[in-house]
C-alpha cells in the first residue's frame, strides 16, 4: 500500500493543456469514491487557484507550488505523488530536471512529449536508473503516440487471432482527421530545429527509425515521405507530420516487449486524401507542407481551440496489416474530440490512471509496453476512443 500522499499530480495545471487535464479528472473522478486522489500543481498558487476556481474543481482540491527548473521544489513534489503528469513543454527545455526527479524518487511519470532526440538522452541518461528506482517513465502518452502505439498493438494481436502469427508488415494510415495540433508541439518541433542547428547529430537521430531502440537496428523501413497512391485504399497517401516520432514508439514498444511483432517488423504512416488527381494533387501540396507544417503562424503554448472546437473535432486511422502469403487485415482506431487537445488531455489523464495498477518493471518506456491492453480498456471505457478489426 502506498504511503503517498496523492495518486496523480498535474504538473503545468495553468497551461492550456495542463488546464484541460485537471478538468477531466474534476469532470470524471471528482466526485467518485474510487477515484484517484489527485492534485494540481505550477510556478504560482493564485494562478493554480485561477484555474481551479475556472474548471469548477472542488474548493479542497490541493494545490502545489513547483518550478520546473528547481530541482528541490521538483523532488519534494515528486516524494508525494505516485504519478506525475507533465503538459510542461518543449520538454527538452524544461524537461529534464522532471524526469531526473521522478527516477530519483521512484515516481512514474507520462507526459506528451514529442521529441525524440531528446527521448533518445533520456533513455540513455536514466534507463538504468529507473529500472533501479521502480519508476515507470512513460513518454508520448496523447495524440503522439498512443493511437498509433496502441493501435499496431491492437492489430498485431488480431493478426495473431486470425492468422496464427503477427503481421511483417503494417500501414498506418489517417483517414480522416478534424482538429488541430498543439501550441505545444508547434513548439517542440521548433526547439528540436534549433538543437539540431547546434547539433547536426540530431538530424540523424530524427532519420532513424530506431532512434529508440538502442542496441537494435531492425530492416529498412518505408519512408513514408512519397506520395504514392494505395489501390486497396482507392486513394491517395501523402507524408504525415507526426509520422518520425510516432514510428519510433511503435518500434520502442515491439523492443521493450521482446520483439513480440518480429524482429523483421516494418512500419509507416501516411495521411489519406482522395482519389484520383485531385487526390494526387493534395497528396503532393501535404509534401510541400512538411517543410514548414504549422504554416506563418504556428499555436503558441498557452492558445488553443474553443470548446465547440474541441468537442467537434475527431480522428479516424486505419492500419492495414500485410502477411506474407497475401492475407490482408484492416484494424481501426477512431476518437473523438479534437486530437491535439480535448482527446490527447484525456489520453494522458487516463495514462496516469493506469500508471497506477501497472505491475511491470521500471523503466524508460511506452504507453504499449507498460500499459497495453490495459490503457486500450481504459481509453474505451472513459475517453470516447474506440478500437475494432473492421474486416
Amino acid at each position: 500500500m502506498s504511503t503517498r500522499e496523492f495518486d496523480i499530480i498535474v504538473f503545468g495545471a495553468t497551461g492550456y493543456t495542463g488546464r484541460l487535464v485537471a478538468e477531466y479528472l474534476a469532470q470524471h473522478y471528482g466526485s467518485r469514491d474510487d477515484g484517484p486522489k489527485w492534485a494540481m500543481a505550477g510556478r504560482s498558487l493564485a494562478k493554480l487557484e485561477e484555474v481551479r476556481d475556472a474548471i469548477a474543481a472542488p474548493a479542497a482540491t490541493p494545490l502545489v507550488v513547483a518550478d520546473a527548473d528547481d530541482s528541490a521544489d521538483l523532488e519534494a513534489m515528486c516524494r508525494r505523488t505516485r504519478v506525475v503528469l507533465s503538459t510542461v513543454g518543449p520538454y527538452q527545455l524544461y524537461g529534464d530536471k522532471l524526469v531526473a526527479a521522478c527516477v530519483a524518487t521512484g515516481t512514474d511519470y507520462a507526459d506528451l512529449c514529442g521529441e525524440p532526440a531528446w527521448m533518445a538522452e533520456k533513455i540513455a541518461e536514466h534507463q538504468a536508473a529507473a529500472e533501479a528506482s521502480g519508476a515507470h517513465i512513460c513518454f508520448s502518452s496523447g495524440f503522439d503516440s498512443i493511437p498509433f502505439d496502441l493501435g499496431v498493438l491492437m492489430t498485431q494481436k488480431a493478426c495473431v487471432e486470425r492468422f496464427g502469427k503477427p503481421a511483417p508488415r503494417i500501414r498506418g494510415r489517417v483517414r480522416a482527421m478534424k482538429g488541430t495540433f498543439s501550441g505545444g508541439t508547434a513548439a517542440s518541433l521548433g526547439a528540436t530545429m534549433k538543437a539540431a542547428a547546434k547539433n547536426p547529430r540530431i538530424f540523424g537521430v530524427l532519420r532513424d527509425p530506431f532512434a529508440l531502440t538502442p542496441g537494435f537496428e531492425g530492416p529498412d523501413q518505408p519512408s513514408g515521405m512519397i506520395p504514392a497512391h494505395e489501390e486497396d485504399l482507392g486513394k491517395w497517401a501523402a507524408p504525415f507530420v507526426m509520422a518520425p516520432i510516432n514510428t519510433k514508439n511503435v518500434h520502442r514498444t515491439n523492443f521493450l516487449l521482446g520483439h513480440p511483432y518480429g524482429s523483421d517488423f516494418r512500419y509507416d504512416e501516411m495521411v489519406l486524401t482522395s482519389p484520383g488527381e485531385a487526390g494526387r494533387a493534395a497528396a503532393n501540396a501535404a509534401l510541400e507542407m512538411m517543410k514548414n507544417p504549422f504554416g506563418a503562424k504556428p499555436p503558441k503554448p498557452g492558445e488553443g481551440p474553443t470548446k465547440e472546437e474541441r468537442e467537434n473535432g475527431f480522428y479516424d486511422v486505419v492500419f492495414v496489416a500485410e502477411m506474407p502469403g497475401g492475407e490482408r487485415l484492416q484494424y481501426g482506431v477512431k476518437g473523438r474530440y479534437d486530437p491535439g487537445y480535448g482527446s490527447t488531455s484525456r489520453m494522458l489523464a487516463e495514462t496516469g490512471i493506469a500508471l497506477l495498477a501497472c505491475d511491470k518493471p521500471g523503466g524508460i518506456g511506452t504507453p504499449g509496453a507498460f500499459l497495453g491492453e490495459d490503457l486500450v480498456k481504459r481509453l474505451e471505457e472513459h475517453a470516447e476512443i474506440t478500437f475494432a478489426a473492421e474486416d
